[in-house]
Order: structure tokens, then C-alpha cells, then sequence
């Protein structure tokens, strides 16, 4: 997954602008970002403060190491069946 070049502090600050009454293309332009990115932050970060979304990032971090572990384990298996000739 790419990372974002803005922080998840940097992201929430957008957001907050845009609830304050800031218009949406204006705050695109300024920020450097599009109207599309601004959206899918929106529907991620929405009503978020900065510390859920640091949790927020630390538990997707977390879910795609186990996601890698089980991954692994199940190749694991498949390489030990073969070798041992047990039919699935």
C-alpha cells in the first residue's frame, strides 16, 4: 500500500477546515490534493481525532503482518503435504 505524503495529524486538520466552512476546492488546491482524495479521507478519517486514527493505522499495520503470518503457514502446509504425499 502506498504511503500518503501527508500525516494522518495533516489529514484530520483538512477535514476540520472543511467542517469549519471552507470550501472543498479551495482546500484542494491549497492543499495540493484532489477533490477524490479528499472524499476517500473523509469517509476513512470523518469525525475521527488524531489519536484513533494513529490506533486506526496501528491496528491495519497489525492485521497485515498476521495476514502475512497466515499466509505463510498456510504454504507451510501445503509444501508439508506435498512432500508427505497426504492428499487434501
Amino acid at each position: 500500500m502506498k504511503n500518503s505524503r501527508f500525516t494522518e495529524e495533516q489529514i484530520i486538520g483538512f477535514l476540520k477546515q472543511a467542517e469549519a466552512g471552507l470550501p472543498i476546492k479551495e482546500l484542494c488546491l491549497s492543499g495540493g490534493f484532489s477533490d477524490a482524495t479528499f472524499y476517500k479521507w473523509r469517509a476513512k478519517f470523518g469525525g475521527m481525532q488524531v489519536s484513533e486514527a494513529q490506533r486506526l493505522r496501528e491496528l491495519e499495520s497489525e492485521n497485515a503482518k498476521l495476514k502475512r503470518l497466515l499466509a505463510e503457514a498456510h504454504l507451510d502446509m501445503h509444501a508439508l503435504k506435498s512432500v508427505l504425499g497426504v492428499k487434501r
